[in-house]
């Protein structure tokens, strides 16, 4: 990883931390059952193809962030409840963060995802052939959900 975009994470997070010594985050695996494949998005700012997700903001349910995180990430709207199928300790973003990892098999798509400031590619794929940079904890994640892993307590 480039030392720049190293900087970029560490201010990224250190500012969180200021705003939010206790934070929450939300990522979803938006599923489609028939294709057997999963919305992964790419951002600017961290390595990796990953779920989409983000954090919850003061006020909010984690729900609600996962909701708008989905359609602000993948332009995809969850049209059905979403499964929350388990909570991780993320000690990568900082030692009091945890992460809801919630199942959203109830979509809708609503166009391709341009690249923005945040996210520079999002799309489908097979679960059996995720794109090369898929991050370790989102194929944990996946062994976890659809291979029948423990699910572990560290992001």
């Amino acid at each position: 990883m480039r030392l720049t975009t190293r900087f970029r994470n560490r201010l990224f997070h250190g500012w969180f931390l200021i705003r939010r010594p206790m934070t929450l985050g939300v990522r979803g695996i938006v599923h489609d059952e028939t294709a057997q494949t999963v919305l992964l998005v790419r951002h600017t700012y961290v390595a990796g193809w990953q779920f989409p997700g983000g954090g919850v903001e003061k006020g909010e349910t984690a729900e609600a962030a996962l909701g708008r995180e989905i359609e602000e990430e993948g332009n995809v709207a969850i049209t059905g409840p979403a499964a929350l199928v388990s909570l991780h300790q993320n000690r990568q973003a900082s030692p009091r963060d945890h992460v809801a990892l919630y199942l959203v098999r109830s979509f809708e798509v609503r166009g391709p995802k341009r690249p923005d400031l945040e996210i520079a590619e999002a799309g489908f794929f097979p679960l059996d052939s995720l794109p090369d940079g898929t991050t370790s904890a989102t194929r944990r994640r996946l062994a976890e959900v659809f291979g029948g892993e423990p699910a572990a307590a560290e992001w």
